[in-house]
């Protein structure tokens, strides 16, 4: 996936600096906003459906990618019981878990930086998701 969507990881938005810089505000608005047609390409490439609303926060060490109507409509109607959400939870993380496989390499690319902490929230019954990542090394400014 990284390939199909390829920022260059050799310097930031700007066109300034090392990826080991750290980034300006305004860089970090633009990666922000790349990251976020990134992501949403990414999950309509690999679902066939993208998220309605993504965000990407990027600040100090941490990325915080978070996202709001990523259902399908069936599983909006099998999330509507208790079984149904414990079975739609389990199989987006499983989504969220193979997201991370498919773009940790990549981050860390054009971050250079290693992710060394993450976690994934899933509430599918808000239709709701979310992945932090902290890295070794403060990102921003």
């Amino acid at each position: 996936m990284p390939s199909i969507y390829k920022m260059n990881p050799k310097e930031n938005s700007s066109g300034e600096g090392s990826p080991a810089a750290k980034l300006s505000d305004r860089q970090r608005k633009q990666l922000q906003h790349e990251l976020k047609i990134y992501m949403e390409k990414y999950f309509k490439q690999k679902l066939g459906k993208g998220v309605d609303h993504t965000k990407v926060i990027i600040w100090d060490d941490m990325v915080i990618i978070r996202g709001e109507g990523f259902l399908t409509e069936p599983e909006k109607y099998i999330v509507e019981t208790t079984a149904g959400k414990d079975l739609v939870n389990n199989a987006r993380m499983q989504v969220a878990r193979q997201h991370s496989i498919d773009n940790m390499p990549y981050l860390e690319t054009v971050f250079g930086a290693k992710a060394i902490h993450q976690t994934y929230m899933i509430e599918a019954e808000n239709d709701f998701w979310m992945h932090v990542i902290v890295f070794d090394r403060a990102l921003t400014d």
